[in-house]
């Protein structure tokens, strides 16, 4: 039985949206309403760690999350059966490896559910994980987008963007790198955690909920985010802070103008975020123009 043990570690980033999706056309596919752009932020600082073990004789699925056991979710079952899928499709693994049961073993050196993308990183340390465990080769970031739709960011380093695509099936709402880290390497990023308490709401029950109540939204998705996308890609290319700061601000700004005509209202902010943009806003006034930018999530 021990030859036939295998173990794969991945580590995968976190990303902060730029540019936010916000809203599903397909919540089963995940299909966001809007195209996204985030910052890949460097796995020294914030990662998910996750680590595959086969259970040689068995079949169960086993999973655990900074030590603690969890419950298998139909997303996480649902992103091991589109690998083993596709490791069946691309011929990389044996039928017995394929049936094999797997212990998965996640931890996040970050605070989970707080609003810093942890089922981003997860899920996209997972599927990167069942990747190497299986062999596959190529793009992965469809699969990952199934188990979180974020997520999809994480697979690739730097600055990316996540295509709504228009395939009904969802098979070309992928993410694609902008630009790599490496072109804009005086980026710094300083998080600054406001409550390291889990969201009294989350990211899919408000999403689907301001789909349902909120008219602002079809606005935001039809008209601003296809114009900010644009303006957001040209002002990376150009590494153009000034530009890359005050649309990001603009964008996070106007989705929580949306959650808050989500009815009932959602606050992702408090008085500690509401006293951290005031102080970013007099300090790049002080300065003459914007030499730092906040995102509030």
């Amino acid at each position: 039985m021990a030859e036939n043990t295998r173990t794969v570690t991945c580590e995968a980033p976190v990303n902060i949206a730029v540019i936010k999706y916000w809203g599903k056309s397909n919540e089963e596919l995940i299909i966001p309403l809007n195209d996204s752009i985030s910052v890949t932020l460097s796995t020294e600082h914030l990662r998910a760690r996750t680590t595959i073990r086969s259970n040689s004789g068995s079949r169960e699925i086993t999973f655990s999350l900074d030590g603690k056991e969890e419950v298998l979710t139909k997303r996480f079952l649902r992103a091991v059966e589109l690998c083993r899928a596709e490791a069946k499709r691309q011929n990389t693994s044996t039928a017995e490896e394929l049936a094999q049961g797997l212990s998965i073993v996640s931890e996040n050196n970050f605070p989970t559910a707080a609003g810093l993308a942890s089922s981003a990183a997860g899920f996209a340390c997972l599927v990167t994980a069942l990747k190497h465990y299986y062999r596959i080769t190529g793009d992965v970031s469809g699969i990952v987008r199934q188990g979180s739709g974020s997520a999809c960011r994480s697979v690739f380093g730097g600055f990316v963007r996540w295509l709504k695509g228009t395939a009904p099936d969802g098979s070309d709402s992928i993410a694609q790198q902008v630009k790599p880290a490496s072109h804009w390497p005086e980026m710094r990023v300083l998080i600054l955690v406001v409550s390291d308490h889990k969201k009294e709401t989350s990211s899919t029950h408000g999403m689907k909920t301001t789909a349902e109540t909120s008219r602002l939204l079809k606005y935001r998705a039809d008209v601003l985010v296809p114009q900010r996308c644009a303006e957001m890609t040209a002002a990376i290319t150009a590494k153009n802070f000034a530009e890359f700061a005050e649309i990001t601000m603009r964008d996070s700004n106007q989705f929580h103008a949306v959650c808050l005509d989500t009815y009932p209202p959602i606050f992702y902010l408090n008085s500690v975020s509401q006293a951290i943009i005031e102080m970013v806003h007099i300090y790049n006034q002080y300065k003459g123009t914007p030499t730092v930018r906040t995102r509030l999530v």
